[in-house]
């Protein structure tokens, strides 16, 4: 035992009385201190560890809270705004009353941030720091260049536009993420010593040869530029356009082509985005066309369409018109203009060889009159200076740190490896990408990512807990909702701070003293310092008789029985 580490007991035991006898002899389990990853630790795609910035909002202490979210996710603002937040799908609360509104929290730090003008916790660069290459600024290149600046190399950022942000620039309207926002938060980003090169295109400008011969690591972040080919057994309508190219065309020009009734075939993003700027350009009836479900209860995730529900949820709510569980089976049309589509019930049902496949109901067709169909079925890598690497296939084939089996030095993340589509995800994957770097540089290619397993619900004391109220985020009336102006409002500082107090802190200690006041061996042992795990007790095992009370009396789960060998 570290002598220099001052310990107090629960109570006092005069020498020759009970501390004369060892009675730990009679245990057959012993309780051991043991930090546990939270649900929502393990299911955010960025890597965040909410429980650890909540307990701090609960205590107002804000920068510190910024800080350690930043340690993983360098754009809160943004993920705040546009990140589907899994975190609060896996969250435990959510068993008792609500879940807590962590992405509310996530947002709230990120504006303040903002407003304060607090700088990232980047140290200066070393002289000597290697070169580093990331191409493209989307989020996941963004990601990848805040932590390789981090760990103290000097990023070379390279973007084919003009401004960094990738798709969060040119395809997330503004009601979801306004330009002052998204201009912030990159900027700060950009003066942690990167050297940003805008107007700069692989396959154009440079070619990986030229990066390889100047860098040695590179990280691709291209994202999906090219939208998938689509047709009705051959058949395309003479002024096909695509969902993204209309998205992104609104997005620079502030106007669209308007039609008096629209179908577009999708169930992404990308397709709710569409179908909502296009209400707003006073297009009467606009429809989604989807394979899957709405979101919902009963809904099984593997249904349920992936965009975000509350965006889904908003879209309904301004009018535009889902078909769930549809198929377009043929296009009317008149000439070459499209004049309707018949459209056809689809659900998944097992093959002969019992794999799920998605088949047409014959006799459930109906006919859907249209002037414009739109296709938003998703996109794939563009493939101009990246065909050495993407062998013919659509995506990046790469392991989840993002590295390629056969080409050492390169890295990838993002869009870009097609088992993924959130912004979060690509965040994640630009953080995963800078330690493989970091990992590589040094000669070290075993670099795993491991949070463990989350604690479950069963696992916490509700004893120990009041139930409690999400807040209602304030949200634009839907009258109000014609142009730019953002949706979703935010939370105010009061239930910010009373989400933090909502949660659990699973598989943290709380420092309640609980087992220390209920050991009834006095084998808890407390102390003035903080532990490497967190705690500010340790057991003596020489008196304890493992009868599990604290164990059972610990409110987040943080002491498990093992048993003694």
């Amino acid at each position: 035992m570290n002598e220099s580490i001052k310990l107090t007991r629960g109570a006092i035991a005069w020498p020759g009385s009970s501390l004369a006898f060892k009675t730990g002899t009679w245990r057959v389990q012993r309780p051991e201190y043991q930090h546990r990853s939270a649900p929502c630790h393990t299911a955010c795609p960025a890597g965040e560890d909410a429980q650890a910035y909540l307990a701090l909002v609960a205590e107002e202490e804000y920068r510190e809270a910024w800080e350690v979210l930043t340690a993983v996710n360098p754009l809160p603002a943004i993920t705040g705004r546009v990140c589907h937040h899994p975190c609060e799908t896996s969250c435990n609360r959510r068993h008792l009353d609500a879940a807590i509104a962590i992405h509310n929290v996530e947002r709230y730090l990120g504006d303040m941030a903002l407003r304060e003008g607090w700088t990232y916790p980047v140290g200066p660069l070393s002289s000597d720091g290697a070169p580093v290459a990331v191409v493209g600024a989307g989020p996941a290149g963004c990601s990848a260049a805040y932590h390789l600046a981090r760990l103290g190399y000097r990023t070379h950022l390279f973007e084919a536009l003009s401004e960094a942000g990738g798709l969060l620039r040119s395809a997330i309207p503004p009601y979801r993420l306004p330009a002052r926002i998204l201009d912030e938060e990159i900027a700060r980003l950009l003066e942690c010593e990167i050297s940003f090169h805008p107007g700069r295109r692989l396959g154009r400008d440079f070619s990986l040869q030229d990066l390889q011969a100047d860098y040695k690591a590179i990280f691709l972040a291209p994202g999906t530029q090219r939208s998938r080919e689509w047709s009705i057994d051959g058949v395309t309508p003479r002024d096909l356009r695509v969902g993204l190219d209309l998205l992104k065309q609104w997005m620079d020009v502030g106007s669209i082509p308007t039609w008096e009734s629209v179908a577009i075939v999708g169930a992404g993003n990308t397709a709710i985005d569409l179908a909502r700027i296009l209400k707003r350009a006073a297009v009467p009836e606009v429809h989604v066309i989807s394979h899957k479900a709405i979101p919902g209860p009963g809904v099984p995730p593997e249904d349920a369409m992936p965009a975000i529900d509350r965006e889904i949820y908003q879209g309904l709510e301004e009018g535009v018109i889902l078909h769930e569980h549809r198929g377009v089976q043929r296009l009317i049309l008149r000439g070459e203009q499209v004049v309707g589509v018949e459209m056809v019930h689809m659900k998944k049902l097992p093959d002969a060889s019992g794999r799920m496949k998605r088949v047409a109901f014959e006799g459930t067709e109906s006919l859907l009159h249209v002037e414009q169909v739109i296709p938003a079925i998703g996109q794939i890598v563009e493939p101009d200076g990246l065909e050495s690497l993407l062998d013919y296939a659509n995506f990046f084939s790469v392991d989840e740190m993002g590295r390629f089996a056969k080409h050492p030095g390169f890295f990838t993340g993002g869009d870009a490896r097609g088992d993924r589509g959130t912004v979060s995800e690509a965040i994640g994957d630009g953080r995963r990408g800078a330690l493989a770097i970091h990992a590589w540089m040094a000669g070290n290619d075993e670099v795993v990512e491991s949070k463990g397993d989350p604690i479950g619900f069963e696992q916490i004391n509700l004893n120990y807990f009041e139930p409690g109220r999400r807040p209602e985020e304030p949200m634009l009336p839907v009258e109000a909702r014609g142009g730019f102006e953002e949706v979703e409002l935010g939370l105010d500082k009061t239930p910010v701070i009373n989400e933090g107090r909502r949660c659990f802190s699973c598989g943290s200690c709380l420092v309640c003293d609980n087992c220390w006041t209920l050991c009834p061996d006095t084998a808890v042992l407390r102390t003035e310092e903080t532990l490497d795990n967190g705690a500010h007790y340790r057991f003596d095992y020489d008196y304890c008789k493992g009868c599990g009370l604290c164990a059972h009396e610990c409110p987040t789960g943080f002491i498990l029985m093992h048993t003694e060998v």
